[in-house]
């Protein structure tokens, strides 16, 4: 198993992608602590966890506030006497993409939608790998995977979302850079679309659209952004550090 005896936090764990990297995890011999604002979905993802044989524990929290995440890592550590994985998978957009020539482009953007999205992308990125950190450089060793998005590269209608995952890999590298000598590898994955709650919200029309510029042809299910976090949180990826994957079906190939 490729994650035995590691503790991984892992945020937006109640739907989705975090979802289904939890049970992954869980599969591979992580014991996870599943960080989420949506309590319901956090029971159920809990509930899959278990039925695969493995031991989850849940926060109710928001990565955008400093208590709630120090209260997450704390947990992790009290429990489980350690955190060696952080997946920082929580995201929200705010771009009105069911009326994106109508309030979608940017100057017509709120602050609010701007605020919103970047608090709890960037910030939220930010707060958790901060915080987990603490535990990890205590222990010597660490895997943090944070998530960036085909959009980093712009996306119309996105400029919050966008600007959101550009600064997460900036980020990203700059941790790399930092948490090296301490034997902390800090990766980022940069998803295309996904069959997420998300992206079924997004309409017919506009999902043909998107279908013609994948070269796969298809979105990705979640497990196989899972199976990649997986990879990226193991030490079969020793060396690797500072890089950010697209696991998007080569659209960026052509971008």
């Amino acid at each position: 198993m490729l994650l035995k005896d590691n503790v991984a936090m892992i945020t937006g764990a109640g739907n989705g992608i975090g979802r289904a990297t939890a049970v992954r995890f869980a599969q591979e011999g992580a014991q996870v602590v599943l960080a989420d604002l949506d309590e319901a979905g956090l029971a159920e993802t809990k509930q899959q966890v278990e039925a695969v044989g493995g031991e989850a524990t849940v926060v109710v929290g928001s990565v955008a506030s400093r208590e709630d995440v120090q209260r997450i890592v704390d947990t992790a550590v009290t429990t489980y006497g350690r955190l060696s994985i952080l997946i920082n998978n929580a995201g929200i957009t705010r771009d009105g993409l069911t009326t994106r020539l109508k309030e979608g482009e940017a100057q017509l953007m709120s602050d609010e939608k701007w605020d919103a999205v970047l608090e709890v992308n960037l910030k939220g990125t930010w707060l958790c790998c901060q915080l987990a950190a603490v535990p990890m450089i205590a222990a010597g060793y660490g895997r943090i995977v944070n998530t960036a998005s085909i959009a980093a590269l712009g996306n119309i209608g996105q400029a919050n979302y966008a600007a959101s995952k550009a600064g997460i890999i900036g980020l990203t590298n700059t941790l790399a850079l930092e948490w090296a000598r301490f034997g902390i590898a800090v990766n980022c994955v940069a998803p295309g679309g996904v069959n997420t709650n998300m992206t079924k919200t997004i309409p017919e029309k506009i999902v043909e659209n998107l279908l013609k510029g994948i070269p796969f042809g298809r979105f990705a299910e979640p497990e196989e952004i899972a199976a990649v976090h997986a990879f990226l949180a193991s030490k079969e990826a020793s060396y690797i550090t500072g890089q950010t994957l697209f696991v998007d079906g080569g659209v960026s190939v052509g971008a």
